[in-house]
């Protein structure tokens, strides 16, 4: 398998590789896939697999694996490794998908909470546990999205999912909003986690800005663009 430094005109891309991409806002994972497999294809790889390992929601950007060739038979591996994350969290309202994809749905005090409360709620939500996913989600049930049922209003039991958060650190704290440093095992929702944070201070919270900083060995810091990726990849085209 090649390294990005590794690749030369004459490399065979079936032998597998690892793109780590900065994940631009507004951007699905799969459209980052999309673009990259137009790529390949119009570069000569029309038979060649792509994926990515781990989802990032469109309203979030940072580290998205993406595997080609025969990197994608370490999915698997490549998303069961620790994830860190960049957070800002506002308190005192909810969303129905705990982030920014939807309009404030409720307010509640918060005038109650201080620095201190803060640290002790960010703490009681560390270690290992079960978390529900947010209904507004790419999970799946009965074969289809979670998303789905939410958009039709159709009521769905979300399954519980096992997580460990490592650890979570306060980086700001001005109220109504914080912003927070999250390290979490994989299948852990950072929209839920804020939902969680609200309730843990008597009050409510959505998620405002989501950015993984890490996942596993690759970091946001040694990412490349959507457009840096591209012209990697042209320069490698097929004769």
């Amino acid at each position: 398998m090649f390294k990005i430094e590794e690749l030369t005109p004459d490399c065979d891309l079936n032998e597998g590789l690892v793109l780590n991409i900065d994940k631009p806002l507004m951007w699905t994972s799969a459209d980052v896939v999309r673009k990259l497999k137009y790529i390949l294809r119009r570069i000569g790889y029309r038979k060649i697999k792509i994926g990515h390992a781990g989802t990032l929601d469109p309203l979030a950007t940072g580290v998205l694996l993406v595997c080609i060739g025969r990197a994608t038979k370490q999915v698997e591996a490549l998303q069961a490794g620790r994830k860190e994350y960049i957070a800002d969290v506002q308190l005192g309202a909810t969303t129905p998908s705990y982030d920014l994809e939807h309009p404030i749905d409720a307010t509640f005090p918060w005038e109650h909470i201080t620095p201190e409360s803060v640290e002790a709620a960010l703490q009681s939500l560390c270690g290992e546990r079960d978390q529900i996913p947010p209904v507004y989600s790419a999970k799946m049930i009965d074969g289809r999205r979670a998303y789905e049922y939410a958009r039709e209003g159709s009521e769905v039991e979300m399954r519980l999912a096992h997580i460990n958060i490592y650890g979570i650190e306060l980086l700001e704290c001005d109220l109504p909003h914080i912003r927070i440093r999250v390290d979490c095992s994989k299948g852990t929702y950072i929209r839920s986690l804020a939902r969680e944070i609200g309730e843990a201070l008597n009050s409510g919270a959505h998620l405002t800005s989501l950015r993984r900083t890490r996942s596993g060995d690759y970091l946001a810091d040694d990412g490349i663009s959507v457009e840096e990726s591209i012209n990697i990849l042209e320069s490698l085209k097929k004769n």
